[in-house]
């Protein structure tokens, strides 16, 4: 099998098993994105991902994602570029460029940032913010007790449009319950989009009404 014929066939199960997820949950079709995460990827992986139609993607580094999509960006009018790593506020300005969304916010200074920044290019990539739903220190994302008042913040003090939410479940627990809170907490604030779920959870996040899933392994193989 070359790396192509692959590639496709790693996609459309993919793409399969999300139309069953959704189906069983009685949810329209066509409701839920994938992006594909390509952090990491080799050009012959991107490229054939690329033949396959995919054409939203994942990145978690702004520098890397220069790298990769500057020229590709240029040639392809549909390619959409979401930001799912953390980001630092100095990079924000790049990100603005670079990103048509910006998943991971957390915190007022990378808000103000952002603001700035979409202001100097008249436009902002769509907003999410990052929940740590299992409050682990080593992870990026708002406390779930914070996120309220930091999205009343966020849409107030610097005019940010956010749009939803996103979170990435503690490894060593079940991810229901994160999902569940989740969902909880955009429903009281109003916010549409709902960016969870991974390779190995991505139809339970569906049947939680997740809008997004962020695919690597499973579409890409394993990176060496």
């Amino acid at each position: 099998m070359t790396l192509a014929s692959e590639i496709a066939a790693s996609r459309d199960a993919i793409l399969a098993r999300v139309a069953h997820a959704v189906s069983s949950a009685g949810r329209a079709p066509g409701s839920v994105a994938l992006v594909a995460v390509s952090k990491q990827q080799p050009d012959d992986r991107i490229d054939a991902m690329l033949a396959t139609g995919q054409r939203l993607f994942g990145e978690n580094r702004v520098q890397e994602a220069q790298a990769r999509w500057t020229d590709r960006r240029a040639q392809l009018s549909d390619l959409r570029l979401r930001l799912i790593g953390p980001l630092q506020s100095n990079k924000a300005a790049d990100a603005v460029a670079l990103f048509d969304a910006i998943d991971s916010l957390d915190r007022p200074k990378l808000a103000a940032a952002i603001a700035d920044a979409a202001q100097k290019h008249g436009r902002c990539p769509e907003l999410l913010v990052q929940v740590n739903t299992g409050e682990e220190p080593q992870k990026a994302g708002l406390m779930p007790a914070e996120v309220d008042a930091f999205i009343g913040a966020a849409r107030r003090d610097y005019g940010l449009p956010i749009s939803g939410l996103m979170c990435i479940p503690p490894v060593d627990e079940e991810p229901a319950m994160h999902f569940a809170l989740l969902v909880k907490i955009a429903a009281r604030n109003g916010l549409a989009e709902l960016s969870m779920g991974m390779s190995d959870d991505f139809e339970t996040a569906i049947r939680f009404g997740a809008t997004q899933i962020r695919v690597g392994s499973a579409l890409f193989g394993q990176r060496s």
